[in-house]
C-alpha cells in the first residue's frame, strides 16, 4: 500500500519544538495519536494535529482507505525559510534577531492485517 502523504508549510515555530511532539506520535495509529496531542499542552500539538487529520482525510476521500486501520509511517518537522530582522543594541550596534518556521510532513499508511 502506498503511503498518503499531507505537508504543512510555513509554520512559524521553530523546528525543533516541533520535533519533539513529532517524536511523542511517530508510528501510532491516527485516532491514538489525535488523542494524546489533544492531551499535550503545547502549540505544536495543535499544529501537528491538524496535519494528522489532513493526511487522515486525505486517504479516507482521495484513496478509500478506513480511518481506524491507518497509522503514522512518517513524520518530519523540517526547517523553513527564516525571517531575520534586527533590534538596536549598544553602542550603535545591533543584535540579530531569527524568527524560524517549519514544514511538518505526515505520511499515513493502512496497516495490514497479518493472517495466521
Amino acid at each position: 500500500m502506498a503511503e498518503v502523504i499531507t505537508v504543512e508549510k510555513y509554520i512559524r515555530m521553530s523546528p525543533r519544538k516541533a520535533r519533539l511532539i513529532a517524536d511523542l506520535v511517530r508510528g501510532k495509529g491516527v485516532d491514538e495519536a489525535v488523542g494524546l496531542l489533544k492531551m499535550t499542552p503545547r502549540e505544536a500539538a495543535r499544529v501537528i494535529e491538524k496535519a494528522i487529520h489532513a493526511a487522515a482525510a486525505n486517504a479516507t476521500q482521495n484513496y478509500g482507505l478506513t480511518r481506524e486501520d491507518l497509522y503514522i509511517t512518517t513524520i518530519r518537522a523540517d526547517e523553513g525559510p527564516r525571517l531575520k530582522r534586527m533590534k538596536a543594541g549598544a553602542r550603535g550596534r545591533y543584535k540579530p534577531i531569527v524568527k524560524r518556521s517549519t514544514h511538518i510532513t505526515v505520511g499515513v499508511t493502512e496497516r495490514v492485517a497479518e493472517e495466521s
